[in-house]
């Protein structure tokens, strides 16, 4: 551990711009992933055959391996952070798009009915009927996309995009220990706090009413 942090402190290995690097390419796919997965998937769910088509374009895209797709985009986005923010989004916007179209389409149209039925307007039929029975079913989605991101970030390093990959893929050449911990471990650390902090946003958007009490 010793040469761990030896390693980290290090002024030479940037440890801090390749955190702040990896932060912010897995903030903004994210960020971008669920702009994107939110808004096909509302699209897409009064409408079978565009439903049709993009869950299934979905799930290929979930199939198709992460580098091929850095492959793939290199020869007409080069190297860096935008083709490598660019390949995670697409990665990261299946689990939300099909969450939301689930979402939407398994509110039931009887509902929708009696709201209208007392006289709820539009705006409140959205606000309190829609949201609260969509949100954590879309908040699921980030949660699993969110996760997926920050464990698959590291394969960046490939095209220069920097952040933790670059010291697995330095420490894997050198067979170096210490490199792969280093980018390893802050990994695992960061997927781990997003798990954790994403459930409990679920877990808070949940009506009451809907949650599931564990039973001790």
């Amino acid at each position: 551990m010793d040469k761990l942090y030896q390693f980290i402190v290090n002024p030479s290995n940037d440890y801090l711009g390749h955190t702040l690097t990896y932060i912010g390419l897995c903030l903004a796919s994210t960020v971008l992933a669920i702009m994107i997965g939110v808004v096909l998937g509302a699209a897409v769910s009064r409408n079978p055959l565009l439903a049709f088509i993009a869950v299934n374009i979905s799930g290929l895209m979930r199939a198709i391996p992460i580098i091929a797709f850095l492959v793939a985009v290199l020869p007409y986005l080069g190297l860096g952070f935008l083709p490598a923010m660019i390949a995670l989004t697409v990665l990261g916007i299946p689990p939300i798009l099909l969450n939301t179209y689930t979402g939407i389409r398994g509110i039931s149209p009887a509902i929708i009915d009696a709201a209208k039925g007392i006289g709820m307007t539009t705006g409140q039929i959205i606000t309190k009927i829609q949201a609260p029975l969509v949100l954590p079913i879309i908040a699921a989605g980030v949660r699993t996309s969110t996760v997926q991101i920050i464990a698959t970030a590291t394969l960046a390093a490939i095209i220069s995009a920097g952040g933790y990959g670059e010291y697995i893929l330095s420490g894997l050449y050198q067979l170096d220990d210490v490199q792969i911990l280093a980018g390893a471990i802050p990994v695992a650390i960061l997927a781990l706090i997003a798990e954790v902090l994403l459930s409990q946003l679920q877990r808070a958007l949940t009506p009451a009413g809907l949650r599931v009490r564990e039973v001790s």
